[in-house]
């Protein structure tokens, strides 16, 4: 519906207020959804007006976050989020609250009231909290510094949430991630290697889905799994084009990456995927193909079907294209018994190839990061030089 004004007391109009009130009594209503987010004074006097409980947009997305959440991590930062929404809706929540817990020593008087211990043992929670995801950050970063040392890109897939993200994810990784028509069915940042067509290796990262309006606390809270897009090398923005409302939707996460410091429109870093083209009907497709045709070549959307595998191999030479842009291909020939120096390159650089030459020695083709290049060169000196 939409709204003149939003009303300080009750976000909705005093008519409307009414009107919902007669028909929770009709229907013998026990609890109400706001599409919105409301003020805990909001939220209170409508659940007066109603008589029912009553769960605003950013309380029902935490119930189904806390319904998705699988590793230590995720619950975490579901705890933390709930609390942090809790703790200034603790005048409304609790009937127990305006009680008062009697004074210690000698001092008596009427003591603490109940909604001051409450919040102190929530704040207390948040405190511990913050500091176990602090530890998990930790570890995720030193896992994340390993992940930079073995020379494989990120490629993070977004998406408004069922865009089929987790069905693409499985479909490129052969991986078992929970894949089903459910809001939010991923929560936790998960992982896998996939060799890209003509020899490249880069790592897969499933995340969120994004909505609209997405509350900033949930951005906060779900900083784990943003972080993995934050770090990507390479965006794959997956759309579901058999929605109506799919041009609003790439709009909301379009929104989403700015507040990440992310340019949506970074055609050499972010590449649409235009999913579920199989619930298209032929003269559709043809249209969603041609618009895609029009676009520039750098900037030009990847048709698939993530369900059956249609156009998965051309998406994975699009981001293959992209990874390797810039990363210079080095030649080097270096005697066999130099397993070290193998070694080292395996840890350092991409290997491509490696085949013992008509002279003995043995000759590795390596893609580097740019910045890597001389170091390359320092370490075997003369026996290396680039492939065109």
């Amino acid at each position: 519906m939409g709204l003149a004004a939003i009303q300080p007391a009750t976000y909705l109009g005093k008519g409307k207020v009414e009107e919902i009130a007669g028909l929770v009594r009709v229907e013998d209503v026990g609890l109400v959804f706001v599409d919105a987010p409301l003020s805990p004074v909001q939220q209170r006097n409508l659940e007066r007006a109603w008589s029912a409980k009553v769960v605003d947009r950013t309380g029902l997305i935490l119930e189904i976050f806390g319904a998705r959440a699988r590793t230590r991590e995720g619950a975490l930062q579901v705890e933390l989020a709930h609390l942090e929404y809790q703790k200034s809706r603790l005048v409304r929540s609790w009937t127990h609250l305006e009680r008062q817990r009697g004074g210690f020593g000698f001092l008596g008087g009427p003591g603490e009231t109940q909604i001051e211990t409450d919040r102190r043992m929530i704040e207390g929670r948040i405190g511990s909290i913050k500091r176990e995801l602090v530890k998990v950050r930790r570890t995720r970063g030193l896992h994340r510094d390993n992940r930079r040392r073995v020379p494989y890109p990120i490629v993070a897939l977004v998406g408004y949430t069922n865009a089929g993200k987790s069905t693409l994810f499985n479909r490129l990784t052969s991986a078992s991630v929970r894949a089903e028509d459910l809001m939010f069915a991923t929560l936790d940042p998960t992982l896998r290697a996939v060799d890209l067509p003509h020899g490249s290796r880069a790592i897969f990262s499933d995340t969120v889905g994004f909505i609209s309006e997405l509350p900033t606390l949930l951005i906060a809270a779900f900083r784990a799994t943003l972080e993995e897009v934050i770090e990507a090398d390479v965006i794959l923005h997956l759309r579901d084009m058999s929605h109506s409302d799919a041009e609003a939707q790439a709009e909301d996460v379009a929104s989403v990456l700015r507040e990440l410091g992310i340019d949506p429109n970074d055609s050499a870093r972010v590449l649409e995927v235009w999913n579920k083209i199989d619930r298209l009907d032929v003269d559709a497709r043809t249209r969603l193909a041609n618009v895609a045709a029009r676009q520039p070549a750098e900037a030009r959307p990847i048709l698939i079907s993530a369900l059956k595998g249609e156009g998965t191999v051309p998406l994975l030479e699009a981001v293959e294209g992209r990874v390797v842009a810039g990363r210079p291909t080095l030649l080097l020939s270096l005697d066999p018994a130099d397993g070290a120096g193998l070694g080292w390159l395996h840890r350092t650089c991409e290997v491509l190839s490696r085949e013992l030459a008509e002279d003995g020695r043995l000759e590795v083709t390596v893609r580097v990061e740019p910045g890597k290049a001389d170091l390359v060169r320092r370490k075997f000196p003369g026996a290396v030089r680039e492939v065109a």
